[in-house]
């Protein structure tokens, strides 16, 4: 234990123990919350939590997963992206797609800016594939969510039924 009297340490030790303590605070500001998807651990029978970088990344999926109107609490939370299912990909509706997903998650995850997204035109077996890069405002980390989004996923079963 250190006594009043005794200096400190060393500036790098300080310096150390300074950069540690911003660290947690922001680890602390970009919060802990549910786990998404929800899973259970085995050996205590608690819902598993995220924190940090990883809790802005599920948030944002979650945002884009969610149906405006899902929610009867909060029926603004969500996006519109299932909207687009059906829709034909050209580089309009692509940029329109683009733009929407955009301004919601802008909107809606405060934790983040400089969102860029970026949907490659290919559409590959029905699928685009969608690249959401952003920047997490607190820690100044750039991270990024990709994920397939399937168009006519209903029709393409349908046709896989009718070669069958």
């Amino acid at each position: 234990m250190q006594r009043d009297d005794e200096p400190l340490g060393n500036s790098d030790e300080i310096g150390q123990i300074t950069e540690r303590s911003v660290l947690v605070e922001k680890k602390m500001f970009l919060g802990t919350g549910f786990k998404f998807p929800p899973s259970v651990d085995p050996g205590t029978g608690r819902f598993l939590t995220s924190s940090g970088e990883q809790s802005v990344k599920e948030s944002v999926y979650l945002i884009l997963m969610t149906q405006r109107g899902e929610r009867w609490v909060i029926p603004e939370f969500g996006s519109d992206l299932m909207s687009y299912t059906f829709m034909d990909p050209s580089v309009t509706m692509l940029n329109v797609m683009s733009n929407s997903l955009r301004s919601i998650l802008l909107e809606q995850e405060p934790r983040i800016s400089d969102v860029q997204i970026d949907i490659d035109p290919q559409t590959r077996e029905g699928c685009l594939v969608v690249s959401i890069q952003y920047r997490i405002t607190e820690s100044n980390t750039r991270d990024n969510l990709v994920f397939p989004f399937y168009l006519n996923a209903g029709r393409m079963e349908e046709e896989a039924d009718e070669t069958q």
